[in-house]
């Protein structure tokens, strides 16, 4: 699969390097740049490297850049000896809005002034983020999609200080690696995405709390259903082509009324003890045994498989 490469940067600094921080690290590795990690856990650097470990040769399916190899990770003790010689720093610490405050005000302060300071915050505000930087207009947003190392959306904001050419300069790097940055338009809490799944979510522990549906029937309604339409088209054109002919106005004249019926909850149902066994009585049964490494290698498979399909499809369509 051709992809473009990254333009300007050359070394990484990874901070933060649990799920998602590792999913970067792959990800940047494997596009043919230098990484340097840190993460304060005493076990971060063996799992980290475990981790890139076991993604490699799902990016060996994608496609390697040149000079792309796992040799290029290196590990330091702290976030400003990871970021001082970094040309980009893409900061994935816990979603925790004080501890990211001082994390990126500490970046900040080590960082060269041309570097750009993407946090992976899944839906924290980058204002209230970039309060104590004391170069904030370089702080920006740049979420991933788990796995980072496969799925193409990033979403990319900034806050109220960030400066329009960071928000730029961020977009590029992003679509150098391959991936699908979306620029969101306003500065809101969850941003686009996670908004979505989030109402998703909870619906889905409404029908379980409520005994309508186990784990694994939600699963399968959206697995065999809305699900494959969403990866081909999103939910606005699939709505647009429900209302055949006459598309979207005739859809929302047809099925409007039902905005108004009680199809839906917008509020999440009290995360009770009987929920809690439910939700992970239910996903143990449906796991059957079979590790969440071994179902994350699967899930890879799976990926890579729809990825090419939809690419092999954008690209006849075009």
């Amino acid at each position: 699969m051709d992809r473009p490469e990254p333009s300007e940067v050359r070394r990484v600094a990874v901070v933060g390097a649990g799920l998602i921080g590792s999913g970067w690290a792959a990800q940047f590795l494997a596009r043919g740049l230098d990484v340097v990690a840190t993460d304060p856990d005493p076990a971060a650097e063996t799992e980290l490297r475990a981790a890139v470990d076991a993604a490699w040769p799902a990016l060996e399916r994608l496609g390697l850049s040149p000079g792309a190899s796992m040799e290029r990770l290196a590990f330091a003790p702290d976030p400003e000896s990871a970021v001082t010689d970094a040309d980009f720093v893409q900061e994935s610490a816990p979603e925790v809005e004080g501890l990211k405050v001082d994390l990126l005000a500490r970046i900040d302060a080590a960082a060269r002034e041309d570097v750009l300071i993407a946090s992976s915050s899944s839906g924290l505000l980058p204002t209230r983020l970039q309060a104590r930087c004391r170069r904030p207009g370089r702080i920006v947003i740049g979420h991933p999609f788990n796995p980072v190392y496969l799925l193409p959306l990033v979403e990319v904001l900034g806050g109220e200080q960030t400066h329009a050419t960071s928000i730029d300069r961020a977009l590029a790097f992003y679509r150098g690696l391959g991936k699908h940055p979306l620029r969101v338009r306003r500065e809101v809490e969850g941003y686009i995405a996670d908004r979505l799944q989030e109402a998703m979510w909870r619906e889905a522990l409404h029908l379980v709390a409520d005994g309508v549906a186990t784990t694994a029937e939600i699963d399968a309604a959206i697995l065999h259903g809305p699900g494959l339409r969403l990866a081909i088209m999103g939910p606005c054109l699939t709505f647009h082509l429900a209302g055949g002919r006459g598309g979207m106005e005739h859809m929302l004249e047809q099925f409007g009324p039902t905005l108004s019926l009680p199809w839906t909850h917008l509020e999440a149902p009290a995360l009770t003890d009987e929920l809690r066994a439910r939700m992970v009585d239910g996903t143990r049964a449906q796991a059957a045994g079979t590790t969440p490494g071994a179902l994350e290698q699967e899930r890879d498979r799976c990926l890579i498989e729809i990825l090419a399909v939809l690419a092999e499809h954008r690209k006849r369509a075009r």
